[in-house]
């Protein structure tokens, strides 16, 4: 088994995909560092670093959905990154989610599956989706 060093999941355990990402990496036999960011947020270095390491724009790290992104107006184009960040680290809900980090690289995994291009370990067996798609059949392959 993976040790819980070796893999880290930024995770909110309200968020479906989250919850769906933690099973596919628990489902290769991995144990993970669970990070609630809602509750322990990155620092301000370990998010700058999350969003480079996933190539990500900063913009594409943040949540539309909720409400401090309303309500700070964070569509308009004058923002700078540095601007951005800090409104992510004041209000975490605006961190987009899950954050996974390993050894192969660290990935946004949306969609939850995004996360078996970064595993170390090959899946055990079948996994299906909350909703009911299945991602992985009985053999431990991706599905489509």
């Amino acid at each position: 088994m993976t040790t819980s060093s070796d893999v880290t999941i930024y995770h909110n355990p309200a968020c479906g995909t989250s919850r769906n990402t933690l099973a596919l990496i628990r489902n290769a036999g991995i144990e993970p560092n669970v990070v609630e960011y809602l509750i322990t947020p990155p620092t301000r270095s370990e998010l700058i670093q999350l969003i480079q390491d996933a190539n990500l724009m900063v913009r594409a790290a943040i949540r539309k959905n909720v409400d401090p992104y309303r309500d700070l107006e964070l569509d308009r184009e004058d923002w700078t990154d540095e601007q951005l960040i800090s409104f992510m680290l004041e209000h975490p809900i605006l961190i987009n989610r899950p954050f996974v980090v390993t050894a192969l690289g660290t990935r946004l995994s949306r969609p939850s599956e995004a996360v078996l291009d970064i595993l170390p370990l090959a899946q055990q067996g079948a996994f299906t989706k909350e909703d009911g798609e299945q991602v992985i059949d009985e053999n431990g392959k991706r599905v489509n």
